[in-house]
């Protein structure tokens, strides 16, 4: 079983759309199940929607999942758990106080000392639990650090150890009796068999203590972990929102991020179904990966082309191959969405005709209107010039306004083709 497990605090980034892509894929070269786990224990932060949001997401890239769940879901199970290891003796309640803990730090700080934890609580006897419990004082659930080094293989990364000083005895469960966020995450990890664990390197430092956590309560079953590399600038440039709201396609998206950090890539354009048969895990580097929009729009660029005529021409608000194939002319000088409706606009909405060729554009826009149709634009153009008089640029210059709504682009002789059925339309 693989996973994703995003917070809804906020937009998705392309970070964690990496992390969902790889999982899935992972997932599918396995033959295996791929859960989606919103990590919402964390209640103050959460915006309403950005759930439903992230999945929405995972559908528009195509990521399949085989169950979702919210970890509030099992708020009840976590603090069972949390209570299990507190009867087993391996956690501990703890009812020092934020100021307490602070003089601690300050104590470490000054000798020149990793803060740890100082046990204080760790000793507390069953009489004294329930004494704390009737007072309604507040308090904590700390889990007894390990006694040994924890160690396990990273498939990116290689061997990672942490000993039990930098594990510490940390908080499992606070003071209003939710779960943290290491604590939920192992819980849910076990309880969903969870055994392929795909996430960002940030994570590094909480897996030992995850590993911990399971170990206590008994899971057995081998996991195997590979922390990826994070992006390097990664600002609004390189978001999700803004690469969509500037034209980017899902397909060039995840051709672009399937890329990153990936020096054995056997092709440099390609699908979803296509990166299933040749994507390699561990061929992804430790380093971080750098994002190049230029490179993005590239790849973007060649989606497009990839793209069927009609389907593309539904983006512009068509329906017809031919616009498809005319978005597809602009492409030598367009690589997104939007600059691609940029050049494809103005040929459909009416022109200016009190500018420079203003005379010229409306002795042409006549003649077109009382024109007969002609299969290419050679024979327009000979139509034209031998009925205006205007000849060479004097008859191209206006005639380019008068179709294209600009003064340059692709030649005229690409263009016709696609829109010889809109004439009367686009030469009004």
């Amino acid at each position: 079983m693989l996973r994703f497990a995003p917070s809804p605090t906020g937009d998705m980034s392309i970070a964690s759309l990496r992390i969902a892509i790889i999982n899935y894929l992972v997932s599918q070269q396995k033959n295996d199940q791929f859960l989606v786990r919103i990590e919402d224990i964390n209640s103050k932060k959460n915006i309403e929607g950005k759930d439903t949001e992230v999945m929405m997401l995972l559908e528009k890239f195509a990521l399949k999942h085989n169950a979702v769940f919210h970890q509030t879901e099992h708020l009840n199970l976590h603090q069972t758990l949390a209570l299990r290891l507190l009867k087993d003796g391996k956690a501990f309640v703890c009812k020092c106080t934020e100021e307490e803990l602070e003089t601690e730090k300050k104590s470490a700080k000054e000798n020149s000392l990793t803060y740890q934890y100082s046990g204080h609580c760790e000793n507390l006897t069953t009489e004294e639990y329930d004494l704390l419990k009737v007072s309604g004082e507040k308090f904590v659930i700390r889990i007894k650090k390990p006694t040994k080094t924890i160690t396990y293989n990273d498939l990116i990364q290689g061997n990672q150890r942490a000993n039990p000083d930098e594990i510490d005895s940390f908080i499992i469960l606070d003071s209003e009796s939710k779960p943290t966020h290491n604590f939920a995450c192992a819980a849910d990890d076990m309880m969903g068999n969870v055994n392929f664990i795909i996430r960002e390197d940030k994570h590094l430092i909480n897996t030992p203590k995850q590993i911990h956590i399971k170990n206590l309560l008994g899971y057995e079953d081998e996991t195997k972990y590979a922390h990826i590399s994070s992006l390097k600038n990664n600002d609004e440039s390189s978001s999700l929102t803004w690469l969509f709201k500037e034209g980017y396609i899902p397909d060039a998206i995840l051709n672009y991020l399937l890329l990153l950090g990936n020096d054995k890539a056997t092709k440099e354009i390609f699908t979803l179904p296509e990166a299933i048969e040749w994507f390699e895990l561990e061929s992804l580097g430790k380093s971080p990966a750098s994002f190049d929009i230029t490179k993005l729009q590239f790849i973007n660029r060649e989606h497009l082309k990839m793209m069927d005529d009609r389907e593309l021409s539904t983006l512009f608000g068509f329906a017809d191959a031919d616009i498809g194939k005319l978005a597809k002319v602009y492409l030598k000088e367009c690589s997104t969405i939007n600059e691609l409706e940029a050049k494809i606009r103005p040929i459909f909405k009416p022109k200016d005709f009190s500018g420079e060729f203003g005379e010229s554009m409306q002795i042409l826009s006549e003649l077109i209107f009382q024109a007969p149709a002609f299969e290419t634009f050679d024979k327009l153009k000979e139509h034209l010039s031998t009925k205006s008089g205007l000849k060479d640029d004097t008859l191209i210059n206006p005639l380019r306004q008068l179709l294209t709504g600009t003064g340059s682009g692709p030649e005229l002789s690409e263009i016709y083709p696609y829109i010889k059925s809109y004439i009367l339309e686009v030469a009004s």
